[in-house]
């Protein structure tokens, strides 16, 4: 009989710290050396493949640094630890889960966790993957000019209440005349999804296409009905729990992408 995966990943690999900026003090986790890359976590939180994803980022030369924004660091996903977490992050004030034209008000915290880290482990700037309700995250931290390297995988906030939901990419007119003023200057967005995600609308990466021209790059894995790799129309998560980790594969492609981004913007 095979055996049963361990509850927990115990990120022993990992250095624990805590990080304080405006009254907030919330636990990261950091591996690795070179230019930083900021991991935040999808739902229900640092789960065993987020982990191994931000340990594949680590051993290409960079920092990798897991803020704990929610759940229970290391724990396996279930449907009910999901469904609890889904449940806390939309009562929190940090995030912002259902309001159109609006980034979260972690991203003030996160943004100043990136300059910090430029600050401590140098290179031309700061890299950043959101993933589901944190994925467009590093949109809005590219308000700063340390946001050079900035990947959305599966956006998904704000939920899809309505068409105009939909399209939304979660940050205010402010923040993006700025970011496309950073892309005009030649930062380079990469965007992740499934085709058929109902999590993270297709309307979505419309709107970055329009908005950031050819500054965006949006890579959509088909997971229609009768696609060629059996996903299920529900796949959603691209870098970790849909993951295939074998050469040819769509999503061992996608993250090798997301990986040469990493490469090509902080290690040339």
């Amino acid at each position: 009989m095979a055996k049963s995966k361990p509850p927990f990943d115990k990120l022993e690999d990992f250095e624990k710290l805590e990080r304080s900026y405006f009254g907030s003090t919330k636990t990261v986790y950091r591996k690795g050396s070179g230019p930083a890359v900021v991991v935040m976590t999808e739902i229900p939180g640092i789960t065993p493949k987020v982990a191994d994803f931000a340990r594949r980022v680590a051993d290409i030369g960079c920092t990798v640094v897991m803020p704990s924004l929610y759940g229970v660091d290391g724990r396996r996903p279930t449907s009910g630890y999901i469904a609890t977490s889904v449940a806390k992050v939309c009562v929190s004030q940090e995030f912002t889960t259902f309001t159109t034209g609006k980034s979260s008000p972690v991203i003030v915290w996160l943004r100043e966790l990136a300059r910090e880290l430029h600050q401590e482990c140098g290179g031309p700037g700061v890299g950043a993957v959101g993933m589901c309700l944190t994925g467009g995250f590093a949109l809005a931290m590219m308000v700063d000019e340390e946001m050079i390297a900035p990947v959305l995988s599966q956006p998904s906030t704000p939920f899809s209440l309505s068409g105009s939901h939909k399209s939304d990419i979660a940050i205010s007119p402010t923040e993006l005349k700025v970011v496309k003023e950073r892309v005009d200057a030649g930062v380079c967005v990469l965007g992740l999804r499934f085709s058929d995600d109902p999590m993270s609308p297709p309307e979505r990466f419309e709107t970055l296409r329009r908005e950031l021209g050819e500054g965006f790059i949006g890579v959509e894995i088909d997971s229609s009905p009768g696609n060629a790799h059996g996903f299920e129309k529900s796949a959603h998560s691209v870098l970790t729990e849909e993951l295939v980790d074998e050469p040819g594969h769509p999503t061992h492609d996608a993250l090798n992408q997301v990986l040469d981004h990493f490469r090509d913007k902080l290690l040339a």
